[in-house]
């Protein structure tokens, strides 16, 4: 038997957590529980459904907790009985020390970037929005404040010119469950080494660029900016939950949370000038709109209520023209 086998209890919630899971099930680690979300009503027939991480660990065999509350007594009695080396979180809830200071190793995070850059909820999306050229994985511990723990492992992506968010998803979750791996080996055989966040970082702390929770009023295009500035937009947004705009006749008093947004899923830059911002050129089977600099093409749409669709198809089922998307200052 491996003398240098950890208990491992595993938190998060989605597929991307899931498939960290698996990758970690068939290492050389026991993991004695998991922690993941409340299951939930969902869809039209508000059927119950339960989390990506559930249903793995039921085939699994694995022991389950389903807390609504982080400090449950009943809760942390049942995580203190699993007797756990190290935690290990995977998009999940903000623990609270209780929580993540129980193991004996502490608790290792894994994050959709290169800490220190991009700290928060959204880090994929957000690099792209803000049209960085790399990002990757980060393993980190859990401490005090959120994504500033000490970084035990790095991983670098570059991301691809008009690459979009769920085609770097799908890169980081592929290079991030491996790097989980290993950080947990090294942990596992003294190995590790921890290092500060304050020693990776380029620059100075007000150089860093966040990456917080994204609302709807983040995804409504502006076409007022620049070029670049959308197209990153819609590249961060793709395919979900997407980048929105809105035709005239839909927007009042609400135009902010309007009930029929358009989803605009991917984009390319144009060279065609002479439109303002949010006028539509439709030229055969293209859509361009103007912006602040220029003028960006529009490939793939998704009308409220319907499927996304390419642009070609999109035009061929309107009966009539459309003219502007409109320009929101916000």
């Amino acid at each position: 038997m491996d003398e240098n086998r950890l208990r491992v209890v595993f938190m998060g919630t989605p597929e991307f957590a899931a498939t960290c899971l698996e990758t970690l099930l068939d290492g050389r680690h026991k993991v004695v529980g998991v922690v993941t979300a409340p299951d939930r009503e969902s869809g039209r027939g508000r059927k119950i459904s339960c989390s990506a991480v559930k249903k793995l660990a039921i085939d699994r065999g694995l022991p389950i907790e389903q807390p609504v509350l982080l400090r449950d007594v009943g809760f942390l009695e049942r995580l203190r009985e699993w007797n756990a080396d190290l935690g290990v979180v995977v998009a999940f809830r903000m623990l609270p020390e209780v929580v993540w200071n129980m193991p004996k190793m502490g608790t290792v995070n894994l994050h959709g970037s290169l800490l220190p850059q991009f700290r928060g909820a959204a880090p994929i999306q957000r690099a792209i929005m803000a049209g960085a050229s790399e990002s990757g994985a980060t393993t980190f511990l859990l401490s005090h404040s959120i994504d500033t723990g000490d970084v035990l492992g790095r991983v670098k992506l570059d991301i691809h010119e008009n690459e979009n968010a769920g085609s770097l998803h799908d890169r980081i979750l592929e290079a991030g469950k491996k790097l989980l791996a290993s950080t947990i080996d090294n942990i596992a055989d003294g190995t590790v080494n921890a290092k500060p966040q304050s020693s990776l970082a380029e620059g100075t702390e007000d150089d860093l660029l966040e990456a917080p929770k994204l609302f709807k009023e983040d995804r409504i295009i502006n076409w007022n900016s620049p070029t670049a500035v959308i197209h990153n937009l819609i590249r961060g947004l793709s395919p979900y939950p997407g980048a929105i705009t809105y035709l005239p006749s839909e927007v009042g008093a609400s135009k902010i949370k309007g009930d029929a947004p358009i989803k605009i899923l991917e984009s390319s830059l144009s060279e065609k000038t002479g439109l303002v911002p949010g006028e539509i050129s439709t030229e055969g089977d293209k859509l361009i709109v103007g912006t602040k600099d220029g003028a960006i093409e529009i490939a793939r749409i998704q009308p409220s209520g319907k499927s996304a669709m390419k642009i070609q198809d999109y035009l061929r089922g309107i009966r009539t023209p459309i003219t502007s998307f409109v320009s929101l200052n916000i």
